[in-house]
């Protein structure tokens, strides 16, 4: 079996809503619920102690990193309603919910994919802005530590919105809008409560992205960026993917990018023999605990050690 001769059956329904299978409602619901939840820690904040306050928002901090990558990332790659309108409405209330733009995130991530966290050419740059090897040396990743803490900071709004502009599909102008949404949310919040946004909201908002982070380094650290059936790092924790709607599955995500997440597992299952056979590599525990994983290879190897297969030439 070649790798190209690989096809992927795509979910299809006779919902009138949603475009590939109603059990997008579910992630739906719970973009929504996350909305609920960051509306609620602003009303709650008056009343509640402050050990319940710094424990709900921890949660907001780990819904952040779930949502990123569980709920927006599926709606990148299969958005979920017929209706292109009730998208760009979802897409605003993801970016509240998140606090930023989820357009600008789908840019973002599309340009993560043309990459696959690749190394740096000749010049230093790498094609996936978001790449592990980016900030790294001698072609190696970058230390966790610096990419989890700084990456927020990395991101070049300039370029992002002229990727969008390129598109000419109306992105720039729907990014723009969740953009402002977000901030005037804030914004609201801040005239009636200053306090609870700089004191506690932005330490657990800039937290959840750095959980973000920490998942992206650990699904492509000790990965092989110049094989497509090892682009990525899989964890097949059965919570862990429910929760994040089987985007634990990275190897094979990155490996056919449309496959949606009800289809994941069985996808899986029908490459198994070629991924041991090309040393994918995968994890024990979730990507945000992947520092934990006991065959967790050491910045300056080049051998990635997956369960069942012989080690392989990775990053």
């Amino acid at each position: 079996m070649t790798t190209d001769a690989i096809r992927t059956d795509r979910p299809t329904t006779d919902s009138k809503l949603f475009a590939h299978t109603r059990w997008d409602a579910v992630p739906a619901a719970a973009g929504l619920f996350h909305l609920g939840y960051f509306l609620g820690l602003f009303f709650l904040y008056p009343h509640a102690p402050l050990w319940v306050m710094l424990i709900l928002g921890f949660v907001y901090s780990l819904m952040v990193n779930a949502n990123i990558n569980g709920i927006g990332h599926n709606f990148i790659h299969n958005p979920f309603f017929r209706s292109k309108l009730l998208n760009r409405l979802f897409g605003v209330t993801q970016s509240i919910a998140c606090c930023f733009s989820q357009t600008y995130y789908n840019a973002v991530h599309m340009q993560h994919h043309k990459g696959n966290a690749d190394r740096p050419n000749e010049n230093g740059d790498t094609i996936d802005w978001i790449s592990i090897y980016k900030h790294g040396h001698d072609g190696e990743a970058e230390n966790p530590w610096s990419y989890v803490f700084l990456s927020f900071f990395r991101d070049d709004i300039g370029t992002i919105r002229r990727e969008l502009g390129k598109r000419k599909n109306g992105d720039l102008f729907w990014g723009n809008i969740e953009l402002a949404a977000f901030a005037t949310t804030l914004l609201v919040m801040f005239l009636f409560n200053w306090r609870y946004v700089i004191f506690y909201f932005l330490p657990f908002f800039y937290l959840g992205h750095c959980f973000s982070y920490l998942n992206g380094y650990y699904r492509h650290y000790g990965a092989n960026p110049d094989k497509p059936i090892a682009w990525g790092v899989s964890s097949y924790g059965k919570i862990y993917n429910w929760l994040f709607f089987y985007n634990g599955y990275h190897a094979e995500h990155h490996f056919r990018p449309k496959v949606h997440w009800t289809k994941m597992e069985a996808f899986r299952q029908s490459i198994t023999d070629l991924q041991k056979q090309e040393g994918v590599r995968t994890i024990k525990r979730a990507h945000m605990l992947g520092f934990l994983d006991p065959d967790l290879p050491k910045r300056g190897e080049r051998e990635a050690h997956v369960e069942g297969a012989e080690p392989s030439i990775s990053g």
